[in-house]
């Protein structure tokens, strides 16, 4: 993402808000911030899938998966289409969400324990 890592600042032709441009970037990473959405967007990437399939392979009440996938498609990450009278979820960009999903574990492996001992994020930190 270029307004992220290569900022042009100035007037004229190519001039990037940053501050805009890392709210949005702020809202994508909200998106996968939930485990149980990103463990539905893991799935997805190994293909499209039901509501109840995803129920059933993840042991997550209807609710919640149905709750998680309305986040993930208003964010722009799935997309639906109607079978039947079910409806199947697919990833809306499975290449970039995999690349995503690819360096955030590259990152972690290279940060071992910090994520999960940071005090505001990691998982002893108060909610």
């Amino acid at each position: 993402m270029k307004a992220l890592v290569d900022v042009e600042i100035g007037p004229g032709p190519g001039v990037v808000d940053e501050t805009a441009a890392l709210s949005v970037a702020a809202c994508l990473f909200n998106g996968f911030s939930d485990g149980s959405r990103l463990a539905i967007v893991r799935h997805l990437a190994l293909g499209e899938h039901r509501v109840v399939d995803l129920t059933e392979h993840l042991g997550l009440a209807q609710s919640t998966v149905s709750k998680h996938l309305a986040c993930l498609r208003d964010c722009g990450l799935v997309e639906s289409r109607p079978v039947g009278r079910a409806s199947v979820f697919s990833l809306t960009h499975p290449g970039a969400t995999l690349d995503l999903l690819t360096a955030a574990e590259r990152l972690l492996s290279l940060t071992g324990d910090a994520v999960a001992l940071c005090p505001n994020y990691g998982q002893g930190a108060q909610a």
